[in-house]
């Protein structure tokens, strides 16, 4: 059987499994390929490039962080960060489980073409938000939203952008297609 690699932009409401749980769906209600399963996972609050894969040693290569695979997130977070506070995120942050890795960090314009979130982020007239890029090599639990949050702006709205050389370029909310499962440096 070939290897197939699915790439996925997870609506917020979404977990990364299958089966729905309480009041969030389930990757079945968009996903209907049998054999096919996660490769790492993306919070049911979080939006953005989910993969997906039938190939175990693929899988693993992409969800290991071994592999340092970069994963690129779009962070609206509450306040304008200054340079000191993206600074920071670049040096790494302590966390309560350990100091993280060193990330990419910087301010970005709202993304391009950003669908409308359901239910919206919430607004507060007082406080402005601001948009950061983020790359990280590590994927904690919920990583990203502690490391904004430990520099003083906590995440309002969270979007993965990429994974290594995949990207959600050209994907609605909830669709998917087919990627390259055979990309050089991906074969374990």
């Amino acid at each position: 059987m070939a290897s197939r690699l699915i790439l996925f932009n997870k609506p917020y409401g979404v977990l990364s499994q299958f089966t729905p749980e309480g009041r969030w769906r389930g990757l079945k209600d968009f996903i209907d390929l049998p054999g096919v399963y996660v490769a790492g996972r993306l919070d049911a609050d979080s939006e953005g490039l989910l993969l997906l894969t039938n190939d175990g040693k693929l899988q693993a290569r992409i969800a290991d962080p071994r592999f340092k695979m970069e994963k690129t997130y779009w962070a609206q977070v509450e306040g304008v960060p200054d340079e000191a506070a993206l600074e920071a995120l670049r040096r790494g942050v302590q966390l309560n489980d350990g100091p993280t890795r060193p990330a990419r960090a910087q301010p970005m314009a709202p993304p391009p073409a950003l669908w409308e979130r359901a239910p919206p982020v919430r607004a507060r007239q007082s406080i402005p938000t601001a948009w950061i890029e983020l790359a990280i090599k590590e994927g904690r639990n919920r990583q990203v939203r502690r490391m904004t949050a430990a520099v003083g702006f906590p995440t309002l709205r969270l979007i993965r952008a990429a994974i290594g050389p995949y990207s959600l370029e050209g994907l609605a909310p909830g669709s998917w297609r087919d990627g390259d499962a055979a990309l050089p440096g991906l074969d374990a």
